[in-house]
Order: C-alpha cells, then structure tokens, then sequence
C-alpha cells in the first residue's frame, strides 16, 4: 500500500522495483510540484537515506507499506520564516561571546567559532533572500534595513583586521559593529514572517 498524505493513492507496490521508484512515480502526481516532503514511512518506520540513492537499493521486495508526507512549499518556507528571528538571536549572541574569547587571549577557540559564525551568517542571508524573493509577492514594498552596503563593509573590515591579526579590535568590530547589525535582521526577520503570514491570510 502506498500512502499519500493520509490518502490510499491506489498503486500497488509490486508494480515497482525499488523505493526509489515509488518516490518518483509519487513526486510526479499532479499538485505535488508545489509541495516539499517531509517524511517517508517504509514499513511504518521512518526511512532517511544514508547515502545518495540509496532508496534505489531498497527492493519492493521487502516493502509492505510506503507513506509519504510532505507540506505545500509555501508552508514550510513560512515555517523557516519564523526561525530566522531566532537565527539573527542566536549570531547576536555568537558575536559576544566571540569577542570575550578574543579579549581574554583563546584566539583558537575564538577563530573556531567565528568561523562557524561565518557560514550561519551566508545561511542566513540567502534564506532570506530567498524568502523575500521567492515566497513574498510584497518583498519590494518592505523595508527591510538589511544595510547590505554596511554589512559588505564590515565583512571586508573584518577580513582585513583578521589577516593583520588584531585581535582586539577584530573583538570590538563583532561587539559593536556586528552584534547591532543583528538587531537590524533581526527585525528585518520579523517583517518578513508577518508579511508572509499575511500574504497567507
């Protein structure tokens, strides 16, 4: 039996070769072009491949039931929405406390975490920017004071106070330049998410 969102879709899995199949032959029904999935249920346990294709693998041999769940795309892109202003939260935080690392002299750990830092903050803005340019209708009409001049400015000034090493002024850009720059996105999070929910409404 193959499920569909709680729907029996009337296809036999014998008449498949492996799951990998199954979840093809299911992403091309049509309305599942809009939608994302987010969860496959092989023998009514959740299955996550551990390797690319490894549903390809998988024979129907030994599959009795398939479910697949997912959620209209528009819904999850709502859903990360509303975890960016924990993001910009969580990288406000992140500058501090790589600023104290840097002044009380573990540059290591210090270097560690900005670099983590790093790659949360390209997350981070092309989620938006994806959001904004994919999932809002009204994204020119919203002011999100994103201050991406600013932002590349600072990004360059740090990269530059990092190959000289200053450790502390590189501390006082992250605390008094960055942190507040956080602040900026995340209010510039809370628009997008209540502008999203509206569009929704």
């Amino acid at each position: 039996m193959i499920i569909v969102d709680g729907r029996n879709s009337g296809k036999e899995i014998s008449n498949f070769a492996n799951l990998e199949e199954i979840l093809v032959d299911v992403m091309e029904e049509e309305g599942m072009e809009s939608r994302v999935v987010t969860d496959v249920l092989v023998n009514n346990e959740l299955f996550s491949e551990i390797y690319p294709h490894q549903a390809e693998d998988i024979s129907t041999a030994s599959i009795n039931s398939v479910e697949v769940r997912s959620i209209e795309a528009s819904e999850m892109a709502l859903a990360i929405a509303g975890e960016m202003e924990k993001v910009a939260v969580m990288m406000k935080k992140a500058a501090h406390e790589i600023a104290r690392l840097f002044r009380e002299g573990t540059n290591a750990d210090a270097l560690d975490l900005l670099q983590d830092l790093v790659e949360v903050i390209r997350d981070f803005l092309s989620m938006l920017n994806l959001l904004r340019t994919q999932y809002l209708k009204t994204a020119g009409d919203i002011s999100l004071n994103l201050q991406g001049d600013k932002f590349a400015e600072l990004v360059s000034e740090m990269n530059e106070v990092m190959e000289g090493e200053d450790w502390i002024l590189l501390a006082d850009l992250l605390e008094y330049e960055f942190a507040p720059l956080c602040e900026a996105w995340r209010d510039a999070s809370k628009q997008v998410h209540a502008a999203m929910q509206a569009q929704k409404d």
